[in-house]
């Protein structure tokens, strides 16, 4: 097969930043209301909200690492992931990404990085117990072709304000606490602040939902490039059920300590009902359908 644009994947970002913009916008302006109003006010937020951003753009390949307490690892330790990784990275004409793994039970991928010159791939040592060669190549080709798609930049963009609203919908009764929730002197403040907690809260709710529709799109658009990349999309499909099958046997604290993840993974995990509804991939079965598919077509 031979790699095509995925014109969808494209459509689909496309308006999910043109509505995230909208969102955040009201957000911006919800802010800037609680801090007071004012120019001044305007300013400070654009800076703060604009200085976290480029941190978190540019060194969101170290923090994704060092938040999965990922270790780069060179040829000499793992000689055969390395040989995979650039043979891959050739075929989906890509540069060689830094090559990580992380010492987890829980086999999953991920890929992170900005750009493809600066992308990294890690693995866990569960995957590598787990899969075998062909196997392997599948779920590397599909983080490659993450990175290729530049979904890891997109994403780190679309949700960080996301991020910022979560955390001041659930810091915000704190800061009520101190300002004397609303009573005396403070109740200006505790007023701003809870107008912030509200706008905050509605900001979340529907990025979380935009960009979850588009995170599940993006894991179709990677399994079909990686399909495009070994010419072997039962790889990817036999991998996917394997590890979808030890994923129910790794221990529910293991599981908690990585969920935060979900979005980077290959498979997501999943806690509960909620965990379900809104979860970052399409379910395991509509993504071995369409590999399926893929290799009849073939």
């Amino acid at each position: 097969m031979d790699w095509q644009p995925d014109w969808g994947l494209r459509a689909r970002m496309g308006l999910t930043m043109f509505l995230l913009f909208c969102v955040y916008l009201v957000f911006l302006v919800g802010l800037t209301t609680a801090f007071g109003g004012g120019a001044e006010s305007l300013l400070l937020v654009a800076v703060l909200l604009g200085s976290f951003s480029l941190v978190q753009f540019f060194f969101s390949d170290k923090i994704t690492l060092w938040s999965m307490g990922a270790s780069k690892v060179d040829e000499s330790e793992y000689p055969e992931l390395h040989a995979a990784v650039s043979r891959l990275s050739q075929q989906a004409d890509l540069p060689k990404p830094t090559v990580a793994v992380v010492d987890s039970r829980t086999p999953n991928a991920f890929a992170t990085g900005r750009s493809p010159s600066n992308a990294a791939v890690a693995v866990t040592t569960g995957l590598l117990e787990t899969l075998d060669r062909e196997e392997l190549d599948g779920v590397l080709a599909h983080e490659l072709a993450h990175v290729k798609n530049r979904d890891v930049a997109v994403m780190t963009i679309a949700s960080f304000l996301s991020t910022v609203a979560f955390l001041i919908v659930r810091f915000g009764g704190q800061m009520m606490f101190y300002t004397g929730g609303g009573r005396g002197r403070d109740g200006k403040g505790a007023a701003g602040i809870l107008v912030a907690i509200l706008v905050s809260l509605l900001v979340w709710i529907v990025s979380y939902l935009l960009i979850r529709a588009l995170s599940r799109y993006r894991e179709f658009a990677a399994d079909r490039g990686a399909a495009a990349i070994t010419g072997n999309p039962s790889g990817l499909a036999s991998a996917l059920m394997k590890i979808s099958g030890e994923m129910e046997k790794v221990p529910d604290d293991d599981l908690r300590e990585e969920a935060e993840m979900n979005a980077f993974f290959i498979i997501p995990i999943r806690s509960g009902i909620v965990g379900r509804l809104f979860s970052t991939h399409p379910s395991t079965e509509r993504r071995i359908e369409q590999l399926r598919e893929l290799e009849r077509g073939m």
